[in-house]
């Protein structure tokens, strides 16, 4: 199991702060908040970290460990990053299970230094990095989720809490302990909270190794339901949670758990969270981890994206798009009704091409909302955050103006696509921020809000005024110079020092006029010298503070409108996430539209019996594969009925390796994926009766972690279908009995067979090289065999790929080992002995009978002919047409001997 990324931390585990540094007992306060934390403390243009934080980034991240001062009479080791390149380090220590704590400096040196000469700067702990927690682009895969899972288990109840923080969305999934594994797995997590006590629960400790995320323990009194349902209160800022749903303990325990770890890990900020959307046990397809992995659903068995089933079909265009294509295959419904809602979508625009192509067109130029919106939030985003907001709220009104304003229930879109135009017409609120941002935010704004220079020319008279000054100075100074002398007839000349700042200075002869006291005169006399006399005016003193302040108050403006419009945005968070949400769920159905085209895909009919229908199915991923090599796919048909009336429920598979058994089995397991996702299926047709769970068993492995053989895992995944599988479940199972010797291995098989089609009733595809189980066709009522054919041509064994009625008469195992390249004498040996059993009729054949060890003297190789002597010593490019003719008739002679 994955380890826990916290461990307790001992009492040494801080050093303490006595007599140290003020800077040290700084960093030593910080470090004492986050024991478990490696903290990066900034330190002017570096973060520094000490003691064993910085052993352990340096051999993590290969940055060179030094020492700075000493502690207790010992050297403190010391590493540093620079501070602009923290989130490459911060990447990679992540990847290695880490948690990272940031101390920041929260004010200037000079702000420090005005308490006193020896202040210290104030810092503090600004956030905590985690897996599960990452808002950054440049630390997230934009194509995929980023979610932080909790765990909870009560009163025989399990709950999986789950919150995508760089898009604020929250899932709360109940279910059965037995389905806490296929739920968790069904997430992706990178992170999952779990109480401590659940670590010696050996169901979830199955359900946890399969998350694929690092564990996180947390202590058993955050899962308490009356705290974690305060604390989740306080995260939504609601006084019940009942507005959002009746939440089952566990669910609320979960929630909870969520909500302690981002109170902790934000240092107090609060997310922008939609309400929790709640998917009870009976919504989705449970696909547990091992089925998962079989079916390389998202991932490869290398935990690859390319080669998946997501990969192949995935023809989104946007980032958001992406991830609720994602999230729709690894979470594929059950309701008849919801899977035809998502099915309307997709023919809906499929038979629009004109319009699918505006609309994808458009939603290339979109942004990804909703990470934008949870960046600014958080207090992490920057202009180019409001730019992907502006932009975004743009193409949302644009792609509202692409839809018929008709909503003919005939002709006009379906529900889910009105759902999403609703979502997309912006509400006053959000039209005044697209307006504020398209005529404040300059085209192409800066990264961080600090470098300035991202608000419009013209959008604040004040900042206008402010960068004039800063940038053209000289000019200001020199109308007001020109303005002067106009108006008093004296040639001044503006000079500028550092004790009187910017004066009017004129020769003493030119500036008698205005030392007569004259009434109110605007020139006020600063000083007299030998052959100068200097003035100022009220306006130029002002213009000495401005000019010299110009670029900070620039700055402080800026400043000023990026919070205001950060601040909009925070209060504008579920809406902007609700066009966030609807444009990627436009582009998921406009892009499984377009690879329904791109295959030639139909509409699954999608029904509550139990029958399961292929008319020329073909493997979406493989037939993508053939195709690219320029080869036909060979499609297949598949029927079965759990009830049995149509047809059997459970067919036996049979047929040499190679000829395509375990493709036909992964390939109606993804159609139902597919199908069960609202996708179009890679077929002629396809009738679907809802498969309530999935079960793959196809491929072999061990488990050494554990200490799980090959045959050990089989039956461990074997004895968790045959105890939750149902008469509404989808099974298919491969070679289930070949890790132990032949008559244990058929036993099983034919018991594993005989309990799915008596007692579980599920439809099943199950594929062996026991040709014995052929005969349950005849002995069960609703069992079949299906055969993968193959032919032998000149010696060769050719495989057709095609499933059809009946059993295999034979394996073809001899001619597969020769396609595999196995020594022409071995090949030679096992086709003798396989000829010697199969030529044996009685029951008392043994294999002591056989000569077995003839192979320790090789068989020599046989004596070439007379022939092909003769054969071997014509050269035909020298012979004459009489000599190859003669040549011919004594060839003709020789193989008459």
């Amino acid at each position: 199991m994955n380890a826990p990324l916290v461990h307790p931390p001992t009492a040494d585990a801080v050093p303490s702060s006595e007599g140290t540094t003020p800077v040290m007992a700084q960093f030593l306060a910080a470090k004492a908040s986050q024991p478990d934390a490696i903290v990066f403390f900034r330190m002017g243009d570096f973060y520094e970290l000490f003691f064993k934080d910085a052993e352990i980034a340096s051999a993590a991240l290969g940055i060179t460990l030094t020492k700075r001062g000493k502690h207790q009479g010992q050297d403190i080791p010391m590493a540093g990053v620079p501070v602009h390149a923290l989130d490459g380090y911060l990447a990679r220590l992540i990847r290695q299970g880490f948690k990272a704590a940031i101390c920041e400096q929260l004010e200037a040196p000079s702000e420090a230094r005005k308490r006193g000469s020896k202040a210290v700067v104030h810092r503090d702990i600004v956030r905590v990095v985690t897996p599960g927690t990452l808002t950054e682009d440049s630390l997230l895969d934009a194509r995929g989720a980023n979610r932080l899972a909790a765990v909870s288990v009560r009163k025989g109840r399990a709950a999986v809490a789950v919150v995508e923080l760089s898009a604020g969305s929250v899932d709360a999934v109940a279910c059965s302990l037995e389905d806490l594994g296929a739920t968790l797995a069904s997430f992706r997590p990178s992170e999952v909270l779990v109480p401590d006590r659940l670590f010696s629960d050996e169901t979830t400790r199955a359900a946890l190794d399969g998350s694929g995320g690092v564990v996180q323990a947390l202590p058993q009194a955050l899962a308490e339901p009356v705290g974690a349902r305060v604390r989740v209160e306080r995260l939504y800022g609601v006084a019940s949670l009942d507005g959002f749903g009746a939440f089952e303990e566990a669910e609320v325990s979960a929630l909870g758990l969520v909500a302690a770890y981002l109170e902790t890990t934000q240092a107090g900020k609060i997310p922008a969270l939609s309400p929790p959307r709640r998917s009870g046990e009976t919504g989705l397809l449970a696909i547990d981890p091992a089925t998962r992995l079989s079916l390389e659903i998202d991932r490869t068995q290398r935990g690859e994206r390319e080669g998946s089933l997501l990969a192949c079909i995935d023809r989104t265009v946007t980032s958001g798009g992406a991830r609720a294509l994602a999230e729709r295959i690894a979470r594929p419904l059950r309701d008849p009704a919801e899977i035809n809602h998502g099915l309307d979508a997709v023919e809906w625009l499929l038979e629009r091409r004109d319009l699918r192509r505006d609309l994808r067109d458009g939603l290339r130029a979109s942004s990804d909302v909703a990470r934008a919106v949870s960046r600014l939030v958080l207090s992490r985003g920057g202009p180019r955050d409001l730019a992907a907001i502006r932009t975004g709220l743009s193409i949302a009104e644009g792609i509202a103006g692409l839809f018929p304003l008709a909503r003919e229930p005939l002709t006009g879109p379906p529900a889910r696509i009105v759902s999403c135009l609703d979502r997309l017409t912006l509400s006053p609120d959000l039209g005044r921020l697209l307006v504020d941002l398209a005529e404040g935010l300059v085209a192409e704004p800066p990264h961080l809000a600090r470098d300035g220079g991202f608000v419009s020319a013209g959008y604040r008279p004040e900042l206008e005024e402010a960068r004039r000054l800063r940038d053209d100075s000289r000019r200001v100074v020199a109308d007001l110079e020109a303005r002067a002398v106009a108006e008093a007839g004296v040639p001044f000349k503006i000079r500028h020092n550092a004790v009187l700042g910017y004066f009017l200075e004129a020769s003493a002869k030119a500036a008698e006029p205005l030392l007569r006291p004259t009434g109110e005169s605007p020139f006020i006399h600063r000083q007299t010298l030998a052959n100068q006399v200097r003035f100022t005016t009220v306006e130029l003193s002002e213009l000495d503070a401005k000019i010299s302040q110009a670029g900070y108050r620039a700055l402080a403006i800026e400043g000023e409108t990026f919070e205001a419009w950060r601040t909009t945005v925070q209060s504008l968070a579920r809406p902007l996430q609700a066009v966030a949400e609807a444009l990627a769920e436009l582009d998921a159905h406009a892009a499984l539209a377009e690879w329904a085209e791109e295959v030639g895909g139909v509409r699954p009919s999608i029904d509550d019996t139990t029958c399961f229908e292929i008319t020329a199915g073909r493997h979406p991923v493989v037939e993508a594969a053939v195709k690219a090599q320029g080869d036909p796919y060979t499609p297949n048909d598949c029927r079965l009925d759990g009830s049995g009336s149509a047809c059997a429920r459970l067919s036996i598979v049979t047929g040499p390796n190679m000829a395509g058994k375990s493709t036909f089995l992964r390939q109606n397991a993804l159609l139902v994926v597919l199908a069960q996702a609202g996708a179009f299926v890679p077929a002629k047709a396809m009738r679907l009766g809802v498969v309530d769970r999935l079960f793959s068993r196809v491929g072999a492995g061990d488990d050494l972690a554990r200490g799980r053989s090959t045959f050990m895992t089989e039956m461990v995944e074997t004895a968790a279908i045959l105890t939750q599988a149902t008469d509404r479940s989808f099974v298919v199972l491969d070679e289930i009995g070949r890790g132990t010797a032949t008559y244990d291995g058929l036993a099983i098989a034919w018991a594993v067979a005989e309990a799915l089609h008596d007692r579980n009733r599920a439809r099943t595809l199950f594929a062996t090289h026991y040709h014995e189980l052929a005969g349950l066709e005849t002995r069960l009522a609703h069992v079949c065999n299906l055969s993968m054919a193959a032919r032998e041509w000149n010696g060769d064994l050719v495989f057709l790929h095609e499933a059809r009625p009946g059993a295999a008469d034979r394996s073809y195992g001899v001619q597969v080992a020769k396609l595999a390249g196995v020594p022409p004498a071995v090949v030679s040996r096992a086709r003798e002995v396989l000829d010697r059993l199969e030529g044996e009729k009685t029951a008392a054949v043994s294999l002591d009978d056989l000569p077995l060890f003839a192979m320790a003297e090789p068989t020599p190789p046989p004596r070439s002919s007379a022939v092909e002597d003769a054969l071997e010593a014509i050269e035909p490019d020298e012979l004459s047409p009489r000599e190859a003719l003669e040549a011919l008739y004594r060839l003709k002679g020789l193989g008459r001997r």
